[in-house]
């Protein structure tokens, strides 16, 4: 069974005495009904379970009047066995995004205070999401409970979570902190299980259903095969919610990605979504795509300083994929044996790249890169320790000619430390931190 830290954001909510309805909100088959369930069946004494999806009939409950009485009326009547009993009843509302009357609801209930309410939807925000970029809520003329709801994303797993899932335990994550704190090699043994581990996760990625096969059975095909069937369902998705004039669109977009990260100049362009491509036919579908939590863009800094959302031309960006598993799924079949034979170096870099926007992007930053036309470029920049930190993804013999030179030229970049994240093991050259990829998601310092 696997471990996610969402159980610890579960724990805390439940403690809360002045606790809102929950919503967790993520990508399709990131794991959100499991923990959930898995949680209300270990902390409640009785669970309600509805899924909107499942079973549509149910949101009959929610229609007309909003009272909690009524709506625990219907549900009591629609669900055989259900208990509602104050404090010691959990309500978990499954695929939220299908019933919008249910979210306006959560009002009630939180006023109401009796019984305690988690929701998850894969597709919040993005329902009916159409070419004038308005929300199914405003469309149908839905309120959302502003201060009635608490929000929390969850991400397919991240690399510790995979390293717990590999029986890789929290001693062995306390010695890479020190590690890192103290600027000292790994010991050798260790920094080679996490390398092949990390190569492991660049492939499997985070599904909880590619990770459990992968842990079971270490069959490569059988992953796979997964990853694309969770990729044919958000290709459905897309011709379920979106609307009709977006649709197309909205596919050409979500498969021109490894394309995209492909070339030399990985910045995003429509002409390479289709010929002639402009940003006013795609910008909304492109945003239909990371609303439902798939991609992640990558914005483009007009100048190395904090703060890094202030200094972001948001019309110049990356687009990487938010799951590295499901990306290296889309290109070509043969990509996951080069990389387990330590082989990232193909598509130009893009391997390397999209793995660390996975691992940064699942700890909750942004994601920032810096480039001019000069030629200076540089893979991510991030706030760390207080700082404007540049980070580069390379191979052991990676080029980082733009960082040396930025960092010649505090007076101009205002840039004091790098970290550069490659095949090798901890040390340091100068102003330059060199660490291994596998210790990125001990970055999480600002």
């Amino acid at each position: 069974m696997l471990k996610r830290k969402i159980e610890t954001v579960l724990r805390d909510w439940k403690e809360n005495t002045n606790k809102k309805p929950l919503i967790i909100k993520g990508v399709r088959q990131c794991g959100k009904t499991f923990s959930v369930l898995k949680f209300a069946n270990e902390n409640y004494k009785n669970v309600v379970y509805v899924n909107f999806i499942e079973e549509p009939d149910l949101k009959l409950a929610f229609y007309g009047s909003k009272t909690v009485n009524n709506i625990i009326m219907y549900l009591s009547a629609q669900i055989q066995g259900a208990v509602f009993s104050a404090n010691e009843t959990c309500i978990v509302l499954d695929e939220l995004q299908e019933c919008p009357e249910a979210r306006t609801a959560l009002k009630f209930f939180k006023t109401d205070g009796r019984f305690d309410v988690i929701c998850t939807g894969s597709l919040l925000g993005v329902k009916g999401y159409g070419s004038k970029n308005k929300s199914w809520e405003k469309d149908k003329g839905v309120s959302v409970p502003v201060g009635y709801e608490t929000i929390v994303d969850m991400y397919p797993l991240d690399f510790e979570e995979f390293l717990w899932a590999n029986n890789i335990n929290d001693n062995i994550i306390c010695l890479l902190k020190q590690s890192l704190e103290t600027e000292q090699p790994v010991p050798e043994a260790i920094h080679k299980r996490l390398g092949d581990l990390l190569r492991q996760y660049v492939i499997v990625g985070g599904m909880p259903e590619a990770v459990n096969t992968f842990v079971d059975t270490h069959d490569i095909g059988q992953v796979v095969q997964i990853q694309k069937d969770i990729i044919d369902e958000y290709k459905d998705d897309m011709l379920k919610y979106a609307e009709d004039v977006d649709k197309s669109r909205i596919r050409e977009c979500f498969e021109s990605i490894p394309k995209q990260l492909s070339k030399e100049n990985k910045k995003f362009q429509y002409s390479f979504v289709k010929k002639n491509g402009r940003a006013a036919e795609y910008l909304g579908s492109l945003q239909w795509i990371e609303d439902a939590g798939i991609i992640k863009r990558c914005y483009n800094l007009l100048t190395t300083e904090l703060p890094l959302d202030g200094n972001a031309n948001k019309d110049i960006f990356k687009v990487y994929m938010s799951d590295t598993g499901l990306f290296v799924s889309m290109l070509e079949y043969g990509t996951q044996a080069d990389i387990l034979r330590g082989n990232m170096l193909g598509y130009k870099g893009a391997i390397f790249e999209n793995m660390m926007a996975d691992v940064f992007s699942k700890m909750g930053r942004d994601l920032y890169y810096f480039h001019k036309d000069s030629g200076l470029e540089i893979d991510f920049v991030i706030r760390y320790k207080g700082q404007c930190t540049l980070v580069e993804a390379k191979a052991t013999t990676g080029n980082v000619k733009s960082t040396k030179t930025i960092l010649k030229h505090p007076e101009v970049y205002h840039v004091y430390n790098a970290i550069k994240l490659g095949d090798y093991n901890v040390g340091r050259s100068g102003p330059i931190l060199t660490l291994p990829l596998y210790m990125g998601f001990l970055l999480n310092e600002c």
